[in-house]
Order: C-alpha cells, then sequence, then structure tokens
C-alpha cells in the first residue's frame, strides 16, 4: 500500500477510497501473487473536473521482473468538466513496452454515479477485459506475440495517480487540484487464481484450466461485438500510422475486420460513425 492518510479502508474490509491530491496518491496490491485467474473490482470514479486523473485496475509483476515486466491494465482516465472518463486497456509482456496494445471505450453508463465492475480473466491461451458482465475485449495469444503475451506470475493493484502528461488529449489538459481530493473506491474485490511463488521455476500445468473453460464460452459472443462497434473508440489494430503491418492477434480479435472501416488509419473511431452511434442511443 501506498498513500498514508490518503487510502482508507470503509466497512470491515469490503470498501477501499484512493484519493490523489497535490501530496500524492494512493494504491494497494494483494498479498498473494498468481498465474493465471479472474480478478475483479467494483469501482466507482471521481466526479466532476477529473482531467489529468488516472485510476486504474491492473495485474502487474514490475516489482520482481524490473526490466521485463508483464502487465494488464484498467486505466480510467479523467476528463474535463461534463465530458466522460474514458477507459483503456493494455496488455503486455516481458518488458515489450515499445509495442503498445491499447484500446480505449466510452462507457454506457456514468462510472461516477455508482459502482460498476471491470474484470479481468487471464489464462494460458487468451486474456479478456469485462465491464459488469460484459466483455469487451480478447486477446489470443498468438505465436508471433512469443514473450510478448503475460506469461509470468503477476500481482493485483488498484491505483490513483496524476497522469497530466498524457491521460486527457494527450495531456493537454492537466490536473488542476483547485478541484481536489480526487476519490475513487473500490469494492467487492475477486481474486480468484492460482497462488503460486513468483520466483518458482516451474508451476502447476492445471493452474488456469477452469478459467479456460469459461473463456472459450465468451469467443464468439454477440454481447462483445456489440459493445466494441458501438463504444470502442480507439484500437491499435486499426492504427495503421502506428503499425502499417496488424500486430498478429488483430486477425483474431473479435469483428476486427467488419469494425475496420468504422476507423481512420490513426486508430481513432471515425467522427461520422460516432455520430451514427449517438443518434441511435
Amino acid at each position: 500500500m501506498f498513500g498514508d492518510g490518503n487510502l482508507a479502508v470503509l466497512r470491515d474490509g469490503r470498501r477501499v477510497r484512493l484519493t490523489l491530491d497535490e501530496s500524492t496518491g494512493a494504491g494497494f496490491a494483494s498479498q498473494d501473487v498468481f498465474l493465471h485467474g479472474f480478478f475483479s473490482a467494483a469501482v466507482k470514479l471521481p466526479a466532476y473536473y477529473a482531467a489529468g486523473v488516472v485510476v486504474a485496475f491492473y495485474l502487474s509483476n514490475g516489482d520482481t521482473y524490473e526490466k521485463t515486466h508483464d502487465e494488464v491494465d484498467f486505466e480510467f482516465l479523467g476528463n474535463v468538466r461534463g465530458r466522460e472518463w474514458r477507459v483503456q486497456t493494455n496488455v503486455y509482456g516481458n518488458g515489450s513496452t515499445a509495442a503498445g496494445r491499447e484500446e480505449r471505450y466510452d462507457l454506457p453508463f456514468d462510472p461516477t454515479d455508482e459502482l460498476h465492475h471491470y474484470s479481468i480473466l487471464w489464462t494460458r491461451r487468451r486474456i479478456i477485459f469485462y465491464v459488469d458482465e460484459t466483455p469487451i475485449r480478447e486477446v489470443v495469444r498468438t505465436a508471433a506475440m512469443g514473450a510478448a503475451f503475460p506469461a509470468k506470475p503477476m500481482s493485483v493493484y488498484a491505483t490513483i495517480w496524476d497522469g497530466s502528461a498524457w491521460a486527457t488529449l494527450g495531456g493537454r489538459y492537466r490536473v488542476n487540484y483547485r478541484y481536489a481530493p480526487f476519490v475513487a473506491e473500490f469494492a467487492d474485490l475477486v481474486l480468484h487464481g492460482c497462488a503460486v511463488d513468483p520466483l518458482a521455476v516451474e508451476h502447476s500445468a492445471s493452474c488456469g484450466d477452469e478459467e479456460e473453460e469459461a473463456a472459450e464460452a465468451v469467443v464468439s459472443s454477440a454481447a462483445m461485438a456489440g459493445f466494441r462497434r458501438g463504444h470502442m473508440s480507439y484500437s491499435y489494430c486499426h492504427d495503421r500510422r502506428r503499425y502499417p503491418v496488424a500486430l498478429s492477434e488483430c486477425a483474431l480479435t473479435g469483428g476486427a475486420a467488419s469494425l475496420g472501416r468504422l476507423f481512420g488509419p490513426d486508430g481513432m473511431k471515425r467522427r461520422r460513425a460516432r455520430r451514427a452511434r449517438d443518434a441511435s442511443s
């Protein structure tokens, strides 16, 4: 844990409040380290002006593997008053930060009104992100990914911090501490996975089998396709300026080909597609 007075444990440990102010942010981590599993938290984000603020729920092993760490991220990116939060997911392994695999989404609700659940299912073959009970993204492991697919044991983290340099329109809007404190709440934590020794050379071959069975049921999910069509605002798979040749796993991303016409060469959803979505909602 970090943040001292900016971290408060409430309701007999069932809810955690993280605060960002001019002095510091805050965060906590799981005591156990996991190899595969299902990890979930209900999160309520700061309201009003929150530009530059980043709230994150993620898996990482950066403390153990400083130069070759793995990470699976939910990052919530604050905005100016009157504009909604954005959600960004990202995956990288073995320190492969140069090849970003970011996707960003709008949300079909106000995440500052009440708690909503955000979940990560991580198996040997795939990673699936959920918002509430809806799968929103699947990353399928390919041979070409090699060590870029997270495969080492990771801890679970929740944090709030100042991301002024990049979080809101590439750093155009920074954290304004006149609106502090910025408070995020976490509850209903689920850490269902294989707890392991992070430094062990070998781990059980059956670790993650239960999660893999659950993942198989999501592959052709109509709910995931609908969410991605309606709410995904950026995908590295459609960013031809960054990746003239799409990375290998993009061909296996649900609906990638049919969604391509909705996105420009910078990977951003075209304005016409956004207007059509807004008119139908």
